[in-house]
């Protein structure tokens, strides 16, 4: 690890996929005090790192107080029950072993691999994602490996391999300060990456002429003050938003012939398709004037350089890959697409979910970008990983979703949850936890004690977390960061990867699982990449430690800093024909549409204050601070045609459930719409599930739920709803065995 001069570390923010950098200093500077937080413990502090080029120095709130998250609430220690009636009880890293390798093994000889799965996350580190899929895929033989990117980015995957042929975002951050026109779907750039919104914005106020800015959003945003144009575009509609400027464009003669002759295929059918999209049509559909419709495909007519943006609100879609076609459809008919300042470029949300993609970190992958149901690249990686021929299963796994499926029917004897927190962030959370309450062994590895899937465990696993091991992640814009260890592991906690190894070599696979260091894991893993598009063979942790963050695609032989900035810069696209795809898909709408007993729309999103299921956020004060609770927003006559009043409490009501939340009134909101933030769970001390509310329908293309909008009643209510009694029983006894694992009465007294 490379220190400076004041013996500050340089690594990459654990928050969203910006993928900031940060530079962190050591708990005591010459002549300063030492930080300290609630618990006693040294803090690091941290800053925005001027020599990492994605972020140029810039970071956010949540980043800016890192330091803070890393040493309280921890898991300590193993902690095990047989039912989960019971209380947890301490046992030792042998004994979780074996009670791992055991139940492993009794499944595979009564019932097979597809009895055993694990459910990941874009937290972890590339190797910790590499090696799951080396244990469950290859030496298990079971492909029911998802991670919490099928909430996020999937559809985004689907749709770059259905269109352009293979996964990987074709842009960079670059682009930003060189296109015409940034257009915004989907995304509140603002509040959920707002590093990057930040350079927007700057450039928008330094040049304005140059740059126009156009966001597609149904609520007014913070996003939605720098835009030229908004559009307040109904629910569900942005499908139809697409192929209605598609229309106009080929109306206006928009189209880059050359482009479309040489590069691609399928125009004709799409054509086709979109010739019905008439402005007249595309507007009632999607509650917008024909002018806005007008204005908005007249700067894609133009064929200047439009950098399209988009994230959950176009991936969390029942037509979710159908939409990020639809993009990438506009991009093609304009050309725009590896030029400078153009292309279409999917917001990661996590902060190495692009390096879980490149490492085969969902079900139907395997690492390099390769699919589990082609049989060449199944035989490439059971020869790298001396497997036995016919050791990787020929057909995709089961997807976070249809996971939860398989405990409620019984199938599933082990789900293991490793660094995220699904009873906050997957739909229809009372059917999850009914699901997990029905399988015989539910593990949760985690660095913190007090999540709210911890609650439906049987055995919890002490994780160390960034800061604590080494390893890399890869940003939005494909750039890979050493993340390196600076600080003790906490208590007993191991990194994932290490943990992944040891299982595999108690189970047989010891060749398999012999490493000394994650710097192993890495290199093994990126000579699996060579030739792929997404190819980090020439990358390695010492090349990273010394040199810097890097982009790939990096091959064996690169040299530092080499421009790797654009894919299909040539026009070339990794399909069979060679030609990108114009997709044509007809337009759906809502999973779920308003009714006359649910009529309005929910949509959900995030603070920028807060993270994913708060985790870490909620113990930085700072942060509580700025969201200390959920509100309900709801447009004015919404809230006088259901009678609820700004600042008293609402009831909001699904098919599947009920939250109760607080209510602002505001014109933010386009009417018949309301919004929630996913953020708070049963544990919090305003809880709000608001997932609760979301049906679990889902693309079936990229399996990624809609978790962006359902149909809800809203109404008065008395008084907040409480958790379950039986859930606050288990939150108690979690919380009293976590302070009597600590060894600082200080500590246990202060939470």
């Amino acid at each position: 690890m490379a220190l400076s001069s004041t013996g500050s570390v340089r690594s990459q923010c654990p928050y969203c996929g910006v993928g900031c950098g940060l530079e962190l200093m050591p708990p005591a500077q010459p002549g300063q005090a030492v930080k300290r937080d609630a618990e006693g413990n040294p803090v690091w502090t941290a800053r925005g790192d001027r020599q990492h080029p994605s972020s140029q120095g810039q970071v956010c709130i949540k980043g800016a107080t890192v330091g803070d998250t890393l040493a309280r609430g921890r898991l300590s220690e193993p902690l095990y029950r047989s039912s989960l009636d019971q209380d947890f009880q301490p046992i030792s890293w042998d004994q979780a072993f074996d009670l791992l390798e055991g139940r492993i093994r009794s499944t595979l000889a009564a019932k097979g691999p597809q009895a055993i799965a694990m459910y990941g996350s874009g937290q972890f580190h590339t190797e910790d994602y590499y090696l799951a899929q080396k244990l469950l895929k290859g030496a298990l033989g079971s492909n029911n490996f998802d991670a919490n990117s099928r909430l996020c980015m999937s559809s985004a995957v689907a749709g770059y391999t259905r269109s352009l042929g293979s996964d990987g975002p074709p842009c960079c951050y670059e682009d930003l300060d060189h296109c015409s026109v940034a257009f915004l779907i989907g995304t509140n750039t603002a509040e959920c990456h707002p590093v990057l919104f930040q350079r927007l914005l700057k450039r928008k106020k330094r040049t304005p002429k140059d740059v126009t800015v156009v966001v597609v959003d149904p609520r007014a945003t913070d996003t939605t003050k720098a835009a030229d144009l908004h559009l307040a575009i109904k629910p569900g509609s942005d499908l139809a938003l697409l192929h209605g400027i598609a229309h106009l464009v080929i109306a206006a003669g928009g189209l880059d012939a050359d482009f479309i002759e040489e590069a691609t295929e399928g125009l004709a059918d799409f054509a086709q398709l979109v010739a019905s999209a008439t402005p007249e049509r595309t507007a009632e559909l999607c509650g917008i004037s024909e002018q806005q419709l007008r204005d908005v495909a007249a700067l894609w007519a133009r064929n200047d350089r439009i950098l399209s943006l988009w994230s959950m609100g176009v991936n969390q879609r029942r037509e979710g890959t159908a939409v990020v076609c639809g993009l990438i459809n506009l991009h093609l008919l304009t050309g725009q697409i590896g030029k400078q300042g153009a292309g279409p470029f999917s917001l990661t949300g996590q902060p190495n979910a692009m390096g879980g993609r490149e490492a085969g970190g969902l079900a139907h992958l395997l690492p390099g970008y390769r699919l589990v149901a082609n049989a060449e690249h199944r035989a490439e990686l059971e020869a790298a990983w001396r497997l036995e021929p016919g050791s990787i299963a020929a057909s995709p796994g089961l997807a976070a979703w249809q996971q939860v499926e398989a405990m409620e029917r019984g199938e599933l004897d082990l789900w293991w949850v490793v660094a995220t927190n699904p009873l906050v962030s997957m739909p229809n959370l009372e059917r999850v936890k009914a699901a997990m309450a029905r399988c015989p062994l539910v593990v949760v590895s985690d660095a913190y004690a007090d999540t709210e899937t911890a609650h439906y465990a049987h055995l919890l696993l002490p994780a160390s977390q960034w800061s604590e091991k080494a390893g890399a992640m890869t940003n939005s814009e494909r750039r890979v960061t050493y993340c390196p260890a600076y600080r003790p592991r906490h208590g007993q906690s191991r990194p994932d990867w290490e943990v992944f190894a040891e299982l595999g070599r108690r189970l047989g696979y010891e060749q398999q699982f012999t490493y000394n260091s994650s710097a192993e894991v890495y290199a093994e893993f990126a000579a699996l990449t060579a030739g792929r598009v997404c190819d980090v063979s020439g990358l390695s942790h010492a090349l990273l430690d010394q040199e810097g963050p890097q982009q790939w695609p990096f091959p064996q032989g690169s040299i530092a800093s080499s421009d790797s900035k654009r894919l299909y810069a040539n026009g070339c696209f990794p399909t069979p024909s060679g030609r990108a795809r114009f997709v044509a898909d007809p337009v759906l709408g809502l999973a779920e549409p308003p009714c006359a007993v649910y009529p309005l729309v929910l949509t959900v999103g995030r603070y920028l204050g807060q993270w994913h299921t708060m985790t870490r956020t909620a113990k930085v004060d700072r942060l509580q601070t700025m969201h200390p609770e959920p509100l309900l927003e709801i447009h004015p006559n919404d809230a006088k045609r259901f009678g609820v009043v700004d600042g008293e409490l609402a009831a909001v009501s699904s098919r599947r459930g009920s939250v109760t939340a607080k209510v602002l009134v505001s014109d933010r909101i386009r009417p018949g719409s309301v919004f929630l933030p996913m953020h708070w769970g049963f544990s919090q001390d305003q809880a709000c599930e608001a997932n609760v509310l979301m049906h679990d329908q889902a693309c079936p293309i990229s399996k990624q739920p809609e978790l962006k909008a359902t149909a809800v009643v809203v109404a008065p209510a008395v008084s907040v709803v409480k958790p379950l009694e039986q859930s606050e029983g288990r939150l108690q006894r979690l919380r009293r065995l976590f302070l009597q694992a600590s060894t600082s009465e200080k500590a246990a007294s202060r939470l």
